[in-house]
């Protein structure tokens, strides 16, 4: 694991936590000579951050322990599910770091396997087949409603009037469903459980359903899939896999994954649960992130305001980063919510260390400079990162016209306005103090120009230079600037917690008394500017795709990546920057704060 700033959590995937101690306790015990673990993604959408953690847990534990981790994908929802999934998939596991050698399976490869043990569960008494419809399966098993004192009440739930079908007919009738005999919904095959069980799962589950969707694997070899409850445990038993770590709404599944394993004879896996990872401002459900995609309201998975593993790529996150943040938020056995400012934090702790450094203007303003000689340049010394010695230096060049930022000039500046306007000076980055004589505006009254003049004792805050200025502006020079289209990406949602909506109210345009509202409600309409007469040092034109900068005084920059989604990109003579992260760590303020 990669070493941190900050002082480490007690339950991180680096230290002691309580999945490493059940772990031990089944080495200890006898249960497990041996740990081995799995990555489980259903291939019907594309990883995002709360992957991440589950993901460093799998490979995590297994190593910590000697032990290996598979790469599995639990394909048995053909209508959802895809090979550029698949693919997506294995890119973002590469990418954090993570490698699975020769163990990437399928669910699908094991259809056979699961059928067989499903006949095994109906020789045994154990299972049926039913001819109820899907609405009605939910009606007979009942639902939670919570009695006089607000207490959640599970009233027994009623048989199925085919739960007493003899072995030999469900054997037949199974058969027949994976023949293709019966229409799709008409027939299920069923667990026979406890339609009393207070954990609704346990009331007779569904094992099998028939459906004719093409595999994007199988084919339409089959027309009956497995639901996922019945073939997480036996996947994982046909594995071998000694700990399955899940989520922790899986916890409610556990009786039922133990179940699977003991009514089919197969290898004990143990189920272990830990706490998702929820972040502000954020969605975090391949759902509600699939519906995004749909409707438009970004341009692709791997959109930089997603937070899709490859959307963060995308906008300039590293793996360091994300795997610090999973680290430092540790695991527990409970919920709770991450502030993004903790991940943000934990972000500009790595670029600040590994990105270059580089000056650009977003909205340029000239700057000329009046007792500098018309045609003459001189190479200034610029760092190229203070945090990296071994980064080295660059040169930048000075001369009679620059760029600046527009905000850097007032004309009548406002209090504690440091920066220019008329008879103030500031300091060039890496070079003179200039002193402001004016500007220049068009018959609207708009600036067009600064003037100022510079003063040549004073270059690059050298030993001898004794004035003492409050600001620091940063510029370029006006004939070697490149230019750039900077695209500063914001949140994607206003909301901190984007999901908890509002009502609608009856007189906002198609609000009714009884309409909630939608998660979409909470997007922010300013998550995305684009701008394109941006300019750079010349370093910017050269840069590879996925190269990260921090543009002095605005924030840390990513050459942007051809979309892996298939979006069409930019398509201009322009290199496009997407915005990281600003500079201004508000994180550590809080943290300071309440010290």
């Amino acid at each position: 694991m990669e070493e941190t700033a900050k002082k480490p959590n007690p339950e991180t995937p680096g230290g002691s936590d309580f999945i490493s101690e059940f772990i031990k306790e089944d080495l200890a015990s006898g249960r497990f000579t041996y740990v081995h673990t799995r990555f489980p993604p259903e291939p019907n959408g594309w990883l995002h951050i709360g992957h991440c953690k589950a993901m460093m847990l799998d490979f995590i534990m297994a190593e910590r322990f000697g032990g290996k981790c598979n790469l599995r994908f639990d394909d048995t929802n053909p209508e959802k599910e895809d090979i550029s999934y698949v693919e997506a998939i294995k890119r973002d596991v590469r990418w954090l770091g993570f490698d699975w050698e020769d163990r990437e399976y399928y669910a699908s490869d094991y259809y056979e396997y699961l059928y067989e043990l499903a006949v095994k569960i109906i020789k045994k008494g154990h299972a049926y087949v039913d001819d109820l419809s899907e609405e009605e399966i939910s009606e007979y098993r009942g639902t939670a409603v919570p009695d006089k004192h607000n207490i959640t009440q599970t009233p027994p739930g009623r048989n199925s009037p085919w739960r007493d079908r003899p072995v030999e007919e469900n054997l037949d009738l199974f058969a027949r469903m994976r023949g293709g005999e019966f229409a799709d919904g008409s027939k299920t095959l069923r667990a026979k459980i406890d339609m009393g069980d207070p954990n609704l799962l346990m009331r007779d589950p569904v094992m099998y359903r028939i459906r004719r969707d093409t595999h994007y694997r199988t084919g339409n070899r089959w027309c009956i899939y497995p639901m996922y409850d019945f073939q997480h445990p036996l996947s994982d038993a046909k594995e071998r896999i000694t700990h399955s770590l899940c989520s922790l709404e899986y916890e409610i599944h556990r009786p039922l994954y133990e179940w699977f394993i003991r009514e089919a004879e197969v290898f004990p896996s143990r189920q272990i649960e830990f706490a998702r990872l929820n972040l502000t401002r954020t969605v975090l459900s391949k759902r509600y992130l699939l519906r995004l995609v749909q409707e438009k309201h970004v341009s692709a998975w791997d959109d930089p305001r997603m937070p899709t593993l490859a959307g963060l790529r995308r906008r300039g996150y590293t793996p360091e980063a994300l795997r610090n943040f999973v680290s430092q938020i540790g695991i527990a056995k409970t919920d709770s919510t991450v502030d993004i400012l903790f991940l943000e934090y934990c972000l500009r702790e790595n670029l600040n260390k590994t990105s270059r450094r580089a000056m650009a203007v977003l909205r340029p303003l000239k700057l000329i400079i009046e007792n500098w000689p018309e045609g003459k340049t001189e190479d200034l010394e610029a760092v190229n990162n203070p945090e990296d010695q071994g980064a080295g230096t660059r040169v930048i060049r000075f001369s009679r016209e620059l760029w600046i930022e527009q905000d850097d000039f007032e004309e009548v500046p406002p209090p504690k306005y440091f920066r220019l306007f008329p008879g103030n000076s500031v300091r060039l980055r890496y070079g003179y103090i200039v002193t402001c004589t004016g500007c220049d505006k068009d018959p609207a009254g708009t600036v067009q120009a600064v003037r100022c003049t510079y003063d040549p004792e004073t270059k690059g805050g050298n030993a001898s230079d004794n004035r003492k200025v409050r600001g620091t502006i940063h510029w370029l020079s006006a004939a070697d600037a490149v230019p750039l289209e900077v695209r500063l990406y914001d949140y994607l949602f206003s909301a901190e917690k984007p999901m908890e909506v509002p009502v609608r109210s009856p007189r906002e345009p198609g609000g009714t008394e009884a309409a909630p509202g939608s998660f979409l409600d909470n997007l922010n309409p300013q998550s995305l500017e684009i701008i394109s007469t941006a300019y750079g040092e010349p370093c910017l034109a050269v840069a590879k795709p996925g190269e990260r900068f921090q543009f002095e005084r605005l924030g840390y920059f990513v050459r942007d990546c051809p979309s892996e989604a298939g979006e069409e990109g930019n398509t201009g003579d322009r290199p496009v920057y997407n915005k990281t992260v600003g500079l201004r760590d508000t994180w550590a303020k809080i943290t300071k704060k309440n010290q």
